[in-house]
């Protein structure tokens, strides 16, 4: 399954690279909600959350289900707006301001985009003027809990003072803690955002997407963007609505997550993790299915325990399993595929042994996967 997004006839300035401060602090507040998805900041949101107030805690927790469950577009407003040109604001503030100017229906329906819901995609009537939108909203919301329910028939009373609370609510998380995490994160995701556009001036388009993450492809000949997720979906570029362009939006705390903001209405975004340079980026799913699928036979499991000692021949592993060397072959050969072991030669004698730091990453690849 994957996310496209048409591009065919889109000039190159029209793809856009900047960082967004709204959006990372909405990556933020998912890490702080949930952060067994996001190990590598097990001190960061241990330390953030205790710290929290009281009141500001229970104020997101109120709102949780707009970065928890899935991530709400409201966290890019820019991407509505024809007049943004596809770039965020430079401050939280401006992004702010972008999302005070959403009208109340497409504020609305991002809000109470909770759940991976197979509508995203297609549009369809606004709760607030349509009843069977609105019984469909508030299902999903009681399917997140009471807090969540309550929340989402306060927004679709009165849209106007949610609007207000919530941008309190985002300027008091910057006042508490993400001032000073902007500060930090800023250099690194506009240098980011500046390296990938000048990579694409030089080297063109197929290999900045290949470094913004190895989910994302250039496929048909260059007219389509593909990214691999557990879900479908399809943007178009060229919507003469929101103007021509796609923006991608690097994040320091998104990681391992790949977002894709394809609804109708709004500009493309895909909201990509900065990865650390010395982490390699995770397979695509269908790699990762092979690895596993690969794994599940029982004789190359046992191949597998001799191979991640030493290297061995062919003629060596058939004698250590009692099998004949063609079936041997057959299984290096799958194994050899999905890219599990290391083959070289030496002499007349060739040696296969296991790859162990891709072994070692199929655990984190698969939760990278599941959670992209």
């Amino acid at each position: 399954m994957s996310v496209t997004i048409e591009i065919a006839g889109l000039p190159p300035e029209r793809l856009v690279f900047s960082p967004s401060p709204l959006a990372e602090l909405c990556a933020a507040l998912h890490a702080l909600a949930d952060p067994g998805h996001h190990p590598g900041l097990h001190g960061w949101t241990t330390a953030t959350n205790a710290a929290l107030k009281p009141d500001l805690a229970d104020r997101l927790c109120e709102a949780n289900f707009l970065w928890s469950s899935t991530f709400s577009d409201i966290s890019l407003p820019f991407a509505a707006l024809p007049d943004s040109h596809g770039r965020p604001g430079a401050t939280l503030a401006e992004d702010l301001d972008m999302l005070d100017r959403l009208d109340d229906a497409l504020f609305v329906d991002a809000a109470l985009e909770i759940s991976c819901s197979a509508s995203y995609g297609r549009g369809g009537p606004s709760p607030l003027v349509n009843a069977k939108a609105r019984a469909q909203a508030l299902e999903r919301a009681t399917a997140r809990g009471p807090r969540q329910v309550e929340f989402a028939k306060r927004l679709l009373e009165n849209p106007s003072a949610i609007r207000a609370w919530i941008r309190r609510l985002f300027e008091d998380c910057a006042e508490a803690f993400f001032d000073d995490v902007w500060q930090r994160v800023r250099v690194q995701l506009a240098a980011d955002a500046r390296h990938k556009t000048e990579m694409l001036r030089r080297k063109g388009l197929a290999e900045v997407l290949a470094e913004v993450s190895p989910a994302v492809t250039l496929e048909d000949g260059g007219s389509r963007i593909s990214v691999d997720k557990l879900s479908s979906g399809r943007a178009n570029a060229l919507d003469p609505a929101v103007g021509p362009g796609v923006t991608f939006v690097p994040s320091s705390f998104g990681w391992p997550h790949l977002w894709v903001l394809h609804a109708p209405r709004w500009r493309p975004v895909v909201h990509y993790p900065v990865a650390a340079p010395e982490v390699p980026g995770p397979g695509s799913l269908d790699l990762l299915k092979l690895r596993l699928e690969a794994l599940s036979h029982p004789m190359r499991i046992r191949m597998c325990r001799y191979l991640a000692r030493s290297a061995f021949t062919t003629t060596e592993l058939a004698a250590a399993h009692d099998i004949s060397p063609p079936e041997v072959s057959r299984h290096i050969a799958v194994l050899k595929k999905a890219g599990l072991i290391t083959t070289r030669r030496r002499g007349r004698y060739v040696l296969h042994q296991l790859d162990l730091p891709v072994v070692a990453r199929l655990g984190s690849d698969f939760l990278e996967g599941v959670l992209r």
